[in-house]
């Protein structure tokens, strides 16, 4: 893992959060796109050299609808930035994590992703971010 790549943070709408964070970092949003296989609407914030992602479920089956019914709006996944997302999906199941997608998938703003369970890695969803190539 190289870097922090970015937060995600789960909120119930864009249209309230998205202002906040204008706010809160002085301009908007960057990017915002839908991901349709994960049931989500994103914006993407840069803050000096990191970045935020909000996430808005599309549906109730959305994990993200999901974590705000079980948890409400917070810090949802870390995300770390990977060279070879296969390397490291290989690499972190020998040290014994729970990775939910064997297969790396599509992913907001042109990512290869895949995520660890968070009962392997204390409690956190941590995702594997790699640029699409």
């Amino acid at each position: 893992m190289r870097k922090i790549e970015h937060i995600g943070i789960a909120v119930k709408d864009l249209a309230v959060s998205n202002p906040i964070f204008e706010k809160l970092f002085g301009a908007p949003p960057y990017k915002s796109e839908e991901v349709v296989s994960e049931g989500v609407k994103t914006s993407f914030f840069m803050n000096g050299p990191n970045k935020i992602e909000l996430l808005e479920a599309t549906n109730s089956d959305s994990p993200i609808a999901k974590f705000i019914e079980k948890k409400g709006e917070g810090i949802h996944h870390i995300a770390f930035d990977v060279e070879d997302i296969e390397a490291e999906i290989k690499r972190l199941q020998s040290e014994g994590f729970i990775v939910l997608n064997e297969i790396p998938k599509q992913g907001a703003d042109n990512k290869l992703v895949a995520f660890l369970h968070p009962k392997s890695t204390n409690g956190v969803l941590i995702e594997l971010c790699q640029e699409k190539k």
